[in-house]
């Protein structure tokens, strides 16, 4: 179930509690300017947004965990020279910063803006799964990019951009993070980050990207439990979640490698994608779109970053739009919804 969106009033009243005292209700409904029983309906129904709320008789009301808010100034002071490829804007309840940015880049945005929410209520992941969140306990963003090349010059894209989220995952502490290929992030074989790209414009271009990103930084197990695969978040791979400088130093890995990408495509940044790699050489079962499951052992990429894996028919390519691989076991895959 899709969590309830919070009112802007209960937005505003986090935000009072940020320092985790206690404060009254008299207290916050004098700052917010509204009743003590408007106050008391805006902290209604939090747990479903992974928000534990401690409420005292005679001291108020005061957060277990206080949220660590998305901050623009924050995030600048931590992009450093960056701040002049990526322009940041933090929105507090969406149902999508990608559908935000598809339409923001229809009206003309510039490449480089970047939106990054509080809360996403209906985020979307790759093969048309969702990305679920609580209120703080991720990150949920998209960068939009613009490329001189049409959408058919793009293959290797998603790829390029797990090389810079391994690059900052782990300059930030999480040293065990490695991709999936096409492009999903995992610490100890458990989901950390996704990626879903979508594409505008012409074959011939130019064309327009929104790179939407989700990664967990603290989840609480009301989020955990809306999840139907196993995940993992920074915190528990040694990271602080200080929210800010992660999605600082992630968005100043993007700008650097798709510098690169816009200049010279996949081909310079495949080699460092091999060496992410959780499933370089490994056995694997590969289901392509008709559920149908190919034993292979993977080769790695070639440079449009379709997968190479050697099959029983001799040496495969295989392109992300088309499949979804984990790891063989024993048995055949099960036929149900995976993860991509």
């Amino acid at each position: 179930m899709l969590p309830t969106v919070p009112s802007p009033l209960t937005f505003r009243t986090l935000r009072l509690l940020a320092d985790g005292d206690f404060h009254s209700g008299e207290e916050l409904a004098r700052g917010l300017r509204v009743s003590r029983t408007t106050v008391w309906k805006a902290l209604q129904g939090l747990e479903e947004l992974g928000i534990t709320l401690f409420k005292v008789h005679g001291r108020g009301y005061r957060l277990v965990t206080p949220i660590d808010w998305l901050d623009v100034e924050q995030i600048n002071r931590h992009l450093g020279p960056h701040r002049e490829d990526v322009q940041v804007h933090v929105v507090d309840a969406v149902e999508s910063t990608n559908s935000v940015l598809l339409a923001e880049a229809d009206a003309g945005a510039p490449s480089g803006l970047a939106v990054a929410a509080e809360l996403q209520t209906r985020g979307r992941g790759r093969r048309g799964r969702g990305w679920h969140t609580g209120l703080g306990d991720s990150l949920t963003f998209s960068l939009l990019w613009r490329f001189r090349q049409g959408a058919g010059a793009l293959h290797g894209l998603s790829l390029v951009v797990s090389v810079a989220l391994v690059r900052a995952l782990r300059a930030l502490g999480a040293t065990e993070a490695m991709v999936k290929w096409p492009n999903d992030v995992l610490c100890r074989h458990q989901k950390l980050a996704g990626v879903l790209i979508e594409v505008q414009g012409s074959a011939a271009g130019p064309s327009a990207v929104v790179i939407g990103i989700g990664i967990n930084v603290r989840l609480p197990e009301s989020v955990r439990g809306r999840i139907d695969q196993p995940v993992v978040d920074l915190t528990s791979a040694g990271v602080p979640p200080h929210r800010n400088r992660i999605l600082a130093h992630v968005l100043a890995q993007l700008a650097e490698v798709l510098g690169v990408f816009s200049e010279c495509g996949f081909a310079p940044l495949k080699s460092e994608w091999e060496s992410y790699h959780l499933l370089s050489g490994q056995p694997v079962w590969v289901t392509l779109s008709d559920n149908e499951a190919v034993g292979a052992v993977v080769a790695g990429v070639d440079d449009d970053g379709a997968l190479l894996a050697q099959t029983a028919a001799g040496l495969r390519r295989f392109h992300s739009g088309d499949v979804s691989l984990r790891l063989a076991e024993d048995t055949l895959p099960a036929r149900r919804a995976q993860s991509g």
